[in-house]
């Protein structure tokens, strides 16, 4: 079975399609974990442990993970949550060329899943295609502001650059592995981009602390009930105010992050 066929499950198991970010940031995690030998691995734990059950997929950020003790976390990390039965998207945004891109696509030995970055073409992401049962989710239109730099240029089509790369993921999507990330910031490009590659699953992140729209990221985030919306911050730093307890807020925002999800389900 593919990644996506995983997910497919784990979205009927638990009735959820949150993915939980675990940007787990060193200077955000409580007081009383920061003596463990491996901090982020302890918050991450119990953020595990208090969601799991709400979650169809972990997403940490391998910028929050990018030092010796990181890559010790995150491997401790990804073990857990498939312990719990989750698959875990591994949000790095790579890809290069030749040997570069192909190292790169190694970090699908411990990952589900991962992001890349199409700017220099299929070449670049070709090695992590080339993983069958692994997902790789595609920059297509993103949630941050500046996004539209460069994703919205007008080529000479007509058409913007998002809606390119769009079109492309569908050609490249030979192995049915590739889905997109569009965020939910800009829920009518959201649609558009949905009318425009109706298979393709997306990753839509901007949802919690970002604000964006619930509704429109499931009504158009999902193909075949297939898809991710991410809140990290908004979930696992939840009880950031609450000492031991941060892990409790978390589970309760991860709940209310489902069950409003599942209201346009």
């Amino acid at each position: 079975m593919g990644f996506f066929d995983d997910l497919r499950s784990r979205i009927e198991q638990v009735d959820s399609v949150v993915s939980v970010g675990l940007d787990a940031d060193i200077d955000r995690i409580p007081d009383h974990l920061l003596d463990k030998d491996l901090p982020r691995w302890a918050f991450n734990r119990r953020i595990i442990d208090a969601t799991h059950e709400h979650a169809a997929a972990y997403k940490p950020n391998a910028a929050f993970y990018e030092d010796a003790d990181g890559w010790r976390t995150l491997r401790e990390t990804i073990a857990y949550a498939h312990g719990k039965g989750v698959p875990v998207l591994l949000d790095a945004k790579r890809a290069d060329i030749g040997n570069t891109t192909r190292k790169y696509a190694n970090l699908l030995d411990e990952a589900d899943a991962i992001t890349v970055n199409p700017y220099m073409g299929r070449d670049s992401i070709q090695p992590f295609l080339a993983r069958e049962d692994k997902g790789v989710f595609v920059l297509c239109r993103t949630s941050n502001p500046g996004g539209a730099d460069l994703q919205s240029l007008e080529l000479e089509s007509g058409e913007p650059l998002y809606e390119r790369v769009a079109a492309l993921c569908d050609l490249w999507n030979e192995n049915g592995n590739v889905g997109l990330v569009v965020g939910a910031t800009g829920p009518d490009e959201l649609e558009h981009i949905r009318e425009q590659v109706p298979d393709l699953p997306f990753l839509v992140p901007g949802v919690g602390a970002q604000g964006g729209d619930a509704e429109a990221a499931v009504e158009f985030g999902l193909a075949d009930g297939v898809g991710l919306v991410n809140s990290s911050r908004g979930i696992i730093f939840a009880g950031e105010d609450q000492g031991e307890d941060f892990d409790k807020a978390a589970g309760q925002a991860a709940k209310r992050l489902k069950d409003r999800l599942n209201q346009y389900r």
